[in-house]
């Protein structure tokens, strides 16, 4: 059946930028190696406004079940380039007002304004920068890929521009020399091979978590759905997974991860996000964070002084 999507309209109600397609089995083969007992396949794009409603999910996910899980980062590809014409979307300026209602839908800060401003042109050079940095290191790649998706969401940064690839992958402490060198030639391919596994597994849109046991049978978390979801397929997957107790208080989240939306925090936090706005608000206060405020909401960052 010939479908009418285009992959910048993302359905809020599903959770998913879906791409055009007509293959709806996903298969995977049986010699897939886990070195934990739990992998899960991780298809996604620097500029899915839905991957970026995911994180709050997916950073509790790592700390609560991160010794059983490993992640394994794919991109998929979601915008070639403005060929597209469906879905009501057919140039940048289009997508814009979309953005701001997926921020305020998934209470993730996202600034549609990039697309009048400096659009992009496709999604394919941040996520080829991507894969040259994850193969230098693969927890500095997600934190590179993190510092592109604030750049983009809340920054209204063009990241196809050479220019602020080269900041974030400084940010995340990667040999710069070696990811333009990466960049510019064999990061090419190991972008395809990304493209080439989404199609061979039937992956239709982003986020897409494929949880595999060690025997690799598979479930399928196709967009973004309640933390409860992403949980019951890892204790399928593997029922003895223990999930893990980590610290609550502030000080101990900014030193999980350096940067927090006010979602993130309040999910991470377990508590509701107006009782985690305050208390952000009051840390601004007194000095110990800082604040980075957009039309749709706030980046809260751990203050270093010196």
């Amino acid at each position: 059946m010939e479908t009418n999507l285009n992959p910048l309209l993302c359905d809020t109600e599903e959770g998913i930028c879906e791409l055009p397609t007509n293959q709806t089995e996903i298969k995977v083969e049986k010699d897939t190696v886990l070195s934990k007992n739990v992998k899960v396949l991780y298809f996604t794009d620097p500029i899915c406004s839905s991957c970026w409603g995911i994180e709050p999910q997916l950073r509790k996910l790592k700390l609560e079940y991160g010794q059983d899980v490993e992640i394994e980062y794919h991109m998929g590809g979601l915008l070639p380039d403005w060929s597209y014409n469906s879905g009501g979307i057919s140039k940048p300026s289009d997508v814009a007002p979309h953005w701001d209602e997926v921020s305020v839908h998934y209470q993730m800060p996202i600034d549609g304004d990039v697309w009048l401003e400096d659009p992009l042109h496709s999604s394919y050079p941040p996520s080829i920068a991507f894969k040259a940095a994850q193969k230098q290191d693969n927890h500095k790649a997600i934190l590179f890929l993190r510092n592109l998706r604030e750049m983009l969401f809340l920054q209204k940064k063009n990241i196809t521009r050479w220019e602020y690839v080269a900041q974030a992958a400084q940010k995340a402490s990667l040999d710069l020399g070696q990811l333009k060198d990466d960049y510019e030639n064999k990061a090419k391919d190991w972008f395809q091979a990304d493209l080439d596994l989404a199609r061979k597994l039937g992956v239709r849109g982003f986020p897409t978590f494929m949880i595999l046991d060690q025997a690799a049978n598979h479930q399928v978390v196709y967009g973004v759905k309640p933390y409860s979801v992403f949980e019951k397929g890892i204790l399928n997957a593997y029922p003895q997974a223990q999930k893990k107790s980590y610290a609550k208080d502030w000080e101990s989240l900014f030193g999980y991860y350096p940067t927090l939306t006010t979602k993130e925090f309040a999910v991470l936090g377990e508590i509701a996000v107006p009782e985690a706005q305050q208390l952000l608000d009051s840390l601004v206060e007194a000095n110990k964070l800082t604040k980075l405020m957009t039309k749709n909401g706030a980046l809260w960052t751990l203050k270093t002084l010196g």
